[in-house]
């Protein structure tokens, strides 16, 4: 393995550290800065679903009936507060735009390539020996009644039809797979051929591979700039400078900043996600998705992580707490077994959603500068396929047919 230089990811999430994993691949010395540490945003308190079949554009047609009713409610799964905002009411009216059939079969239809390889990423990561854990589904879709399936089935056949192979079955007993849902789970399906993760420490143990090889990953190293030329160097918060040969920006829903100033014009807006833990009286074991209800759940450490909304705010504003209450309102009315006062880990992070639903990863204007983000929902999954192609594009100059529809200058 030939040294190729020195690289500075900034970003210690699951995509900057599959990239810089990757980056030792191929030879580079790899330095990791991070403003707070390994996986402190949302890298940390997602599902953990690795679920390609679950890997699709946010924003459907469905939006113009629920969206506009939504939004605005409080309470809701989507939720953006009214106020004046115009780079938010700018994301809203492209992230709208988004929502006709057409342009969702676009979007798949440029997802499915990466889709098809990320569990194949995993496993990449695995054999070179990162330790974290994969498991096996077969996830459980759970509905209290048939009509609410309606969209997410159609979510389904739109996946099969753009060249996933998805295999679900009707599932006649949900408690038998998932002993917490209570009688108002009426119609299931399992979903098979997904996976999870325990992301804190799957992140963690990727983070040790990293420093393992060679790697530094350093936290408390905010970085307020980045600068270009034949060496570009990042600007620190403490005004200090660091050069490398090059640079790749992974910092998620921060990414515009740092970004903007060579050529990346994709709005970039947090969409806020909420999770909290609770014990359940027979330990889960699968992964549970309520469509109806937008929560994503995943056994979590011994304990079952409850995961929702989509909350469109700045990505450093304060924790609402109504948004969980909101979670724990809609959990109450379909499990059991569950002491919801007893809530560990309730968190909030900010994951990084572009108006098109394509992630950008590529080089910028500026020719050693590169980025790797806007993966919203789906960075967890996406990350470590985003990391082996960018790595790829960064030692070879070649850019994979997979990842040229997120060209970040698009």
């Amino acid at each position: 393995m030939s040294s190729s230089g020195k690289v500075i990811v900034v970003g210690a999430g699951i995509v900057g550290l599959a990239t810089a994993w990757h980056l030792q691949e191929h030879g580079f010395e790899v330095s990791v800065l991070d403003r707070d540490g390994v996986a402190a945003g949302s890298s940390w308190g997602n599902a953990g679903w690795l679920a390609p079949a679950k890997t699709i554009p946010l924003s459907e047609p469905g939006l113009w009936t629920y969206g506009p009713k939504e939004l605005f409610n409080p309470v809701s799964p989507m939720h953006m507060p009214l106020r004046v905002d115009p780079k938010l009411w700018l994301f809203l009216a492209q992230f709208m735009a988004q929502a006709f059939q057409r342009k969702w079969d676009s979007t798949m239809a440029d997802l499915t390539e990466i889709d098809k390889v990320a569990l194949e990423a995993f496993d990449e990561l695995s054999i070179g020996g990162v330790e974290g854990l994969t498991h096996e589904g077969p996830f459980v879709i759970g509905f209290e009644e048939e009509r609410q399936s309606a969209g997410f089935r159609k979510e389904i056949d739109g996946v099969s039809r753009h060249g996933q192979k998805v295999e679900m079955s009707r599932l006649e007993n949900p408690q038998e797979l998932a002993p917490m849902l209570n009688e108002q789970i009426q119609v299931a399906y399992r979903l098979e051929g997904q996976r999870f993760i325990e992301p804190g420490p799957y992140v963690q143990s990727l983070a040790d591979a990293v420093v393992k090889r060679g790697g530094v990953i350093r936290a408390g190293a905010e970085v307020v700039h980045v600068a270009k030329g034949d060496r570009p160097a990042v600007i620190l918060a403490d005004g200090s400078r660091e050069e490398a040969d090059k640079v790749v920006v992974a910092t998620g829903a921060w990414l515009p900043g740092l970004t903007r100033e060579y050529g990346v014009k994709t709005l970039v807006q947090a969409g806020r996600g909420y999770s909290f833990s609770v014990a359940t009286d027979i330990p889960a074991k699968h992964s549970v998705y309520l469509p109806h209800h937008r929560m994503a759940c995943t056994p979590y450490e011994g304990r079952f992580r409850i995961a929702g909304t989509m909350e469109f705010r700045g990505p450093d504003e304060p924790f609402q707490q109504g948004r969980v209450d909101a979670i724990v309102s809609q959990a109450k009315k379909v499990m059991r077994g569950i002491d919801f006062n007893d809530r560990q880990d309730e968190w909030v992070g900010s994951r990084p959603v572009t108006p098109d639903g394509r992630p950008l990863i590529g080089q910028t204007k500026a020719e050693n500068i590169y980025v790797a983000g806007g993966h919203g929902m789906w960075g967890v999954v996406l990350g470590p396929a985003t990391g082996k192609y960018l790595a790829e594009l960064m030692a070879t100059g070649n850019t994979n047919p997979i990842i040229k529809p997120f060209d970040p200058l698009r």
